[in-house]
């Protein structure tokens, strides 16, 4: 299977990586990448459930490129599925090689959102057309 040369989805969030976000061996830990996108679905998530939302799910992630101190990471969002109270957000996420240079896909995963009200309980989404 051939890697895709195009990210799908709206680009969320761009960050730069720094020497902190990184193991001895200077790539960028596993879960700071992972808490990137979490906060790429949420703000998608938000836009969509106009409400609070609290992760509650994620689905399916492995890393098919390892990202490097000055990378910058861009993760892309797609709302996949929106129910009652729950919102499930694909996340993509691809880094440009030090700041500049090639464009590579080293992540995806589905994560899951719910609406929640000011007590932390979860509230329906108002289902748009």
């Amino acid at each position: 299977m051939s890697q895709p040369t195009e990210p799908k989805g709206t680009l969320q969030t761009r960050t730069l990586t720094m020497p902190a976000d990184a193991n001895g061996s200077g790539d960028i830990f596993g879960g700071w990448v992972m808490s990137q996108m979490d906060i790429a679905g949420a703000i998608g998530a938000v836009e969509k459930a106009q409400n609070r939302v609290v992760t509650v799910a994620v689905d399916s992630m492995h890393f098919v490129s390892a990202v490097h101190v000055s990378d910058i990471v861009c993760c892309y969002t797609d709302v996949v599925r929106v129910g009652r109270t729950s919102i499930t957000v694909h996340v993509e996420t691809w880094v440009l090689r030090q700041m500049l240079g090639d464009r590579v896909k080293v992540t995806e995963a589905d994560f899951t959102y719910v609406a929640v009200d000011a007590d932390g309980r979860p509230t329906p989404i108002e289902q748009t057309a």
